[in-house]
């Protein structure tokens, strides 16, 4: 699950007058990238806190959280047709409100959203699934490491391209076909407990349960996050305002029946309590189905799922730091690169030193309920966006989507985001610190520029 974009229309890496990006994708491999983007952590680790918010109608969040996505997987279905650039929700702000700074902000937001979510990985990765093979080093150092080796790895330099990715992606599908063909087996000889589907156990009844549902949706959208990124593979698409409808919605509904079945199947085998004390709950699944499966083998698939989407999150955190110092809306020292391997070194660390304060005082949840509030915050202005730029005309043909579309995933990602959501209040310290990180090298850059400026220095 990867949830990085470019800052701005431009592409730092390719300065004006470089030949244009090779448009190699078509429908079918945009599709196999969309559902590898949004297949990963999200599901493989946070079921289980799905779980303990709403019981054992496991199912329901992830279900809504299924209905929200397709709704603003609509509105980027209809901006990427109409402005096919590589840079995502940056672009379609600063084309409907003008304001440079907001745009920043949309921009940091999706940063934060990828290391939130990378965290969250490291989290699930030091957690049960790893405790199959060892548990004699503490979680917390387990994780930092983690983001010590992917820092690593992406400083020496990843050579990434769709089609590897496709690999990636069926090794990842393969965890979650187990868990099917489990329930499967389930359900053809009477296992399991089917009552436990319809229990909801928030706490409370009328406003208690409507909180209740709406936190365990808010973090079972974690799961979904992903679909967003493709957009960035619009100038590597061919003919996108064609295959970008087809690539979107289908992946999003692939992965969205996959994960409603897993929850139905984790609900049938497994009592949420249960799941809810796991951080590798799909592995309980794995031990409670009745199947003579490996569970060490089932915990490798998911630590790959998890290492995957984390590796993702920081490539392109990194790259997205890297392309703001390039566009000088962060300070320029934050854009160099390293002279022998050619990655960007200070992004690479700043974002590596942030995910290492993320999984030193968050956990799992946490993470993941954070990665869905920045997000689900972008969304809404995604889907304001939209709404906006109908009076932009272009002169190509492209999708359009129903105007209540918008309308009501802005609302719903406004609802999800608020209060309402029954999240922590630790969500909103960490994503306000992340927040004024980034508010605050963005004054410090403006005021480095405009010294410049002030004293006709060079790069000014």
């Amino acid at each position: 699950m990867s949830t990085a974009e470019s800052p701005t229309p431009g592409n730092p890496e390719s300065p004006g007058g470089s030949p244009p990006l090779k448009r190699a994708l078509g429908t079918k491999l945009l599709i196999l990238f969309v559902i590898g983007d949004i297949l990963g952590t999200g599901i493989y680790a946070t079921t289980g806190n799905v779980a303990g918010k709403v019981g054992g109608a496991l199912w329901l969040p992830f279900a809504i959280g299924f209905a929200v996505a397709l709704l603003t997987a609509a509105s980027y279905v209809e901006l990427v047709g109409k402005y096919p650039k590589a840079a995502g929700a940056a672009l379609y702000t600063q084309k409907a409100f003008k304001v440079p700074f907001l745009t920043f902000v949309v921009a940091f937001m999706v940063m934060c959203s990828g290391l939130s979510s990378a965290s969250a990985a490291a989290r699930a990765f030091s957690g049960d699934y790893l405790g199959e093979f060892t548990d004699a080093v503490p979680p917390t150092l387990i994780a930092i490491l983690f983001v010590l080796a992917l820092a690593a790895i992406n400083l020496r330099g990843v050579a990434e391209s769709v089609k590897a990715n496709v690999v990636l992606t069926l090794v990842e599908v393969s965890g979650l076909a187990v868990i099917l063909a489990i329930g499967a087996y389930a359900v053809f000889s009477g296992e399991g407990e089917p009552a436990r589907l319809t229990q909801i156990e928030t706490g409370g009844t009328g406003y208690a349960l409507l909180t209740g549902v709406l936190g365990a949706t808010a973090l079972g959208f974690f799961a979904f996050v992903g679909f967003e990124d493709s957009v960035n593979m619009a100038e590597e698409t061919k003919n996108p305002a064609r295959a970008f409808p087809r690539a979107i919605f289908i992946g999003v509904g692939i992965t969205g029946t996959v994960y409603v079945l897993v929850a139905l199947v984790s609900s049938l085998l497994v009592d949420s309590r249960t799941l809810a004390g796991s951080s590798g709950p799909l592995l309980e699944v794995v031990k409670a189905g009745g199947v003579d499966f490996p569970p060490k083998l089932f915990a490798l698939i998911a630590l790959f799922a998890v290492t995957n989407s984390a590796l993702i999150n920081i490539m392109m955190a990194s790259r997205l730091c890297y392309g703001m110092a390039n566009e000088r809306i962060l300070p320029p020292a934050m854009g160099k690169v390293l002279a022998g391997r050619r990655t960007p070194w200070v992004g690479i660390v700043f974002v590596s030193l942030l995910a290492i304060g993320l999984v030193s005082t968050g956990e799992i949840e946490g993470l993941g309920d954070t990665t869905s509030f920045l997000l689900l915050c972008v969304f809404a202005v995604v889907n304001i966006a939209v709404l906006v730029l109908r009076k932009d005309r272009v002169d190509h043909h492209h999708f359009r989507t129903p105007t209540a579309l918008p309308v009501l995933g802005a609302l719903t990602s406004l609802i999800l985001a608020s209060p309402l959501a029954d999240r922590g209040s630790d969500v909103y310290v960490r994503a306000g610190i992340l927040l004024l990180i980034g508010i605050g090298l963005w004054v410090l850059n403006k005021a480095v520029m405009t010294a410049r400026e002030k004293s006709g220095a060079p790069g000014a």
